[in-house]
């Protein structure tokens, strides 16, 4: 085998190795594996609420900080200053005797839990309520949820999901009619959460 074959050779495998690896389909644990992958993201949103009885979103900005140990902060700037904070134990809303835990058993609740699972890459968490349908690629992809139980059934018709390295889109279509549109804007990774968000994370 001379050397001119022994280096056309080595380039056909590694050209049908690059090839295997890319026609492999994006899944799921893929998808988790991905997102799960920053030990912290930090960036921007915009939230738009449209509501069938008005002709314009109720629009909100502010900052979010998602922890992968830790759970998630959400900075509410505009039309009004609130804090959230989003954990496996619950949400709380920070307030003048700080953090105060809100009803888990509310709607709203019900929204940041999930809101929470679709951020972290939880799809195993998601699947316990979504009938799951990825398309596209790592650095495309889009997620759509239904919902499977009757309860859920009641509040969402289904959820869309779209992103990269990060997420950077999630819609929700109510039953009633009503959407929520939420964009993550200029997202950051990190390898560690700031002195302050520990504390807001911690206590």
């Amino acid at each position: 085998m001379t050397p001119l074959f022994k280096k056309w050779l080595a380039a056909a495998v590694l050209l049908l190795v690059t090839t295997i690896a890319m026609a492999q389909p994006f899944d799921l644990p893929q998808l988790a594996g991905q997102l799960s992958g920053p030990a912290v993201v930090r960036g921007d949103f915009i939230q738009e609420k449209h509501l069938r009885a008005l002709p314009q979103p109720l629009t909100s900005h502010g900052q979010f900080t998602l922890s992968r140990d830790h759970g998630l902060l959400w900075l509410l700037q505009q039309p009004i200053r609130q804090d959230y904070r989003i954990t496996p134990q619950g949400i709380a809303r920070r307030g003048e005797q700080g953090w105060q835990a809100v009803d888990p058993q509310g709607g709203s609740a019900r929204q940041n839990q999930l809101f929470l699972a679709v951020l972290s890459g939880d799809t195993q968490a998601l699947q316990r309520d979504f009938d799951l349908q990825l398309k596209g690629d790592p650095d495309a992809w889009r997620l759509q949820l239904t919902p499977r139980g009757a309860l859920l059934k009641q509040i969402f018709a289904d959820i869309e999901i779209q992103g990269g390295e990060t997420v950077t889109r999630i819609e929700l279509h109510e039953t009633q009619g009503d959407r929520t549109l939420i964009r993550l804007l200029d997202s950051q990774t990190d390898v560690a959460l700031t002195a302050s968000e520990q504390r807001d994370l911690a206590d």
